[in-house]
């Protein structure tokens, strides 16, 4: 039994901090104030969400940018399909290669096609002399659509695959990591924003790297057939497609700039929205009848963005306009340079023809390339952030050992430990040390940020001691292997998880199932927690689904939960039982049921029990009481012995027994107090 700690004897004191300077006085406020940002642009008044970061990514990035990395991204692509499906990944990639191929012949067809028909002698000897190379391009065509079709085949095949392969990686990582980096405010947007657009990219962007393909390959194909016809034409080419593609790349870059701002005006409106629909507000709006006024900013607000999204229109009419002015202009220009070129006998008209097919064909492949390309560019920077999880959620996986924690433990050995969080000056843990045995119940007390749940956190492994050890049967917690620790302790905490499955599968999820059940080990940890009366009221018992999401699905109240919650803790049965204010919502009587059957009608004798609790009537029954201060235990004892000593523990008991007396009264005949 460890005493209180604290100084040595004659060494100097531990300097206390300066207390924080005292805030300014506070001024009266203003007779109106604004519910939002009035003037100027909306946007600038929101914080950027974690789940934004990208949005908008390929606006600001120059040609350059985006085409020096698509191939990388493409490469990317290439290796997540080629792990999913390798079968179906060659196909898309064979047949996409010769779909470009088809095209490519197709054109060269079309101009033997007219060089029959632009041929000299009769109409009807023309047409007959180009049946063949109709034939030809009728074939090409069936083959090209043939191979598309063989690719949208392959690409249905790989692209669920590769959701689901980096889905599951992503769970199955994310939800084994370490506990500090799941509290870690940074780790915690991360995740979510990987789960909430680097899944969703991550299976559109299979689809958009096969479209921007097609569309190169379509526009290296026209190129080709344009040199076969006639060198001096591949100038021609950039002259006709180059405006269209600027204009391509202004409309792109308007119309995601416009989408980064629309996400960003609907974010507030939503705030009105979710306010007026959410079912906790709901009372306290009608109580105080505040739903005009949420109506009346609602409505601000949506003409403030009506009015932002006619001028974003605007813009893109106007931007699309000059793109194809410009474009014509260029469209213009090549024509001319080609009807020279015909005038001048540099090139047959067949094959002048032929040139205006593909200058065409090849405006609708740098058009869709460029379209594509901004896609492409920024979905995979969502991509990239989901790799970037599971490759940093692969570091903070808990440790793999080949000791394994012990079915039975004796005794919990806490030495010296120290412990502060992330981020923060002040240790939650400082020099703490004590033993548990087995059989024992032992509480937790003192005041908020006094260390009691950290210190029950690094009881069952979920933190790490940066200095001293926590040790099973003289073995440090830091050499077993982490799941392992983790099956032996079983955690009932103050909100615990509220699985939306049946009741039964409610107390059995402690075990790592939600299937199987030992049915009398089930009923005894239900009676003991006073669980079996909420199951018994259900309408069909325990295979009732505690959910409104499904037909039939029951919602229990605080309380309810509470004792599924420790039945749940008693079913898993395991060496250490930890409950943090498991009795918090629970009435009366349903906290003394639960109390008795933890403290005095355990199911396993040799459990070692921590209660942590502010409730101290609750711990006078345990065999030892740890009172915790500012990260030291300040006190160890029993009730009785801890309320002879009059420490802090007999002031908090006091305090909290004084709540539940009468008020003093006066006895008039003796002037004597009655009541203590």
């Amino acid at each position: 039994m460890s005493g209180p700690t604290g100084a040595a004897p004659g060494s100097l004191p531990e300097p206390r901090p300066s207390p924080a300077p005292a805030p300014p006085p506070l001024a009266l406020p203003p007779e109106t104030v604004p519910a939002g940002p009035e003037d100027g642009d909306i946007t600038e008044a929101l914080e950027e969400t974690y789940w934004s970061v990208h949005d908008g990514a390929a606006a600001g990035a120059t040609v350059r940018q985006v085409l020096a990395r698509l191939p990388r991204i493409t490469a990317l692509i290439g290796r997540l399909a080629w792990r999913a499906d390798r079968a179906s990944t060659l196909t898309a990639v064979v047949c996409q290669l010769a779909s470009a191929a088809m095209a490519a012949f197709g054109l060269v067809a079309s101009v033997g096609v007219l060089q029959h028909l632009f041929a000299q002698g009769p109409t009807p000897d023309r047409v007959r002399a180009a049946v063949p190379q109709i034939l030809l391009v009728a074939g090409f065509l069936a083959v090209r659509a043939l191979l598309e079709a063989a690719v949208s085949v392959a690409q249905a095949r790989v692209t669920p695959k590769i959701r689901t392969a980096l889905e599951r990686d992503f769970l199955s990582l994310t939800a084994h990591v370490r506990l500090e980096a799941v509290e870690d405010a940074d780790w915690h947007d991360e995740v979510h924003r990987a789960n909430d657009r680097g899944l969703f990219y991550a299976r559109k962007i299979v689809g958009q790297v096969v479209s921007l393909a097609s569309a190169a390959l379509g526009l290296i194909g026209t190129a080709g057939v344009l040199g076969v016809l006639h060198p001096a034409l591949l100038p021609l080419l950039s002259l006709s497609v180059l405006p269209v593609g600027a204009a391509a790349v202004h409309s792109a870059r308007a119309r995601f700039h416009s989408f980064k701002r629309w996400n960003a005006l609907q974010r507030r409106v939503r705030v009105f929205s979710w306010l007026l629909l959410d079912v906790d507000a709901a009372a306290e709006l009608r109580s105080d009848t505040a739903q005009g006024a949420l109506l009346a900013e609602h409505r601000r607000l949506t003409t403030r963005i009506a009015e932002e999204d006619t001028r974003l229109g605007v813009n893109s009419a106007l931007i699309n306009l000059a793109g194809r002015a410009v474009g014509g202009i260029g469209t213009g220009i090549t024509y001319t340079a080609l009807a020279a070129m015909l005038i001048a006998g540099w090139l047959p008209l067949a094959a002048g023809a032929g040139a205006v097919l593909a200058i065409q064909s090849g405006r609708t492949s740098l058009t869709q390339l460029i379209e594509f390309a901004h896609l492409v560019y920024e979905h995979a920077l969502w991509v990239d952030d989901l790799l970037a999880v599971q490759e940093r959620s692969r570091r903070l996986l808990p440790r793999t050992a080949a000791v394994r924690a012990p079915e039975r433990v004796k005794e919990i050995t806490v030495q010296d430990v120290h412990f502060t969080y992330p981020g923060k000056d002040t240790p939650a843990l400082n020099g703490v040390s004590f033993t548990l045995r087995a059989g024992e119940t032992v509480a937790f007390v003192g005041l908020n940020g006094s260390g009691k749940s950290t210190c029950a956190k690094l009881l069952a492994g979920l933190y790490e001691p940066q200095r001293g050890s926590v040790s099973w049967d003289g073995t440090d917690l830091r050499e077993m292997d982490a799941q392992s620790v983790h099956r032996r302790v079983a955690c009932v905490l103050q909100e615990p998880v509220r699985f939306p499955f049946s009741a039964l599968s409610n107390i059995v999820a402690g075990t790592g199932t939600l299937t199987e059940a030992e049915p009398r080990r089930v009923m005894a940890a239900a009676r003991a927690a006073g669980a079996d009366g909420v199951v018994a009221a259900l309408p069909a018992q325990w295979k009732t689904l505690l959910s409104k999401r499904f037909k039939g699905g029951q919602q229990l109240s605080g309380g309810q939960w509470a004792k599924i919650a420790v039945a749940r803790g008693l079913y898993k049965a395991a060496p250490l039982l930890l409950l943090d204010e498991p009795t918090a919502s629970m009435d009366p009587p349903s906290e003394h049921a639960v109390y008795e059957a933890v403290l005095r009608g355990r199911l396993r004798a040799d459990q070692i029990t921590v209660l942590i609790s502010h409730r101290l009537a609750s711990v006078v029954d345990c065999d030892r009481i740890l009172v915790f201060d500012n990260g030291r235990i300040a006190e160890s004892g029993s009730h009785d012995e801890l309320m002879a000593t009059g420490g802090d523990y007999a002031a908090m008991f006091t305090l909290q027994a004084g709540g539940y007396r009468p008020s003093t009264a006066i006895d008039t005949g003796t002037g004597a107090a009655t009541g203590t």
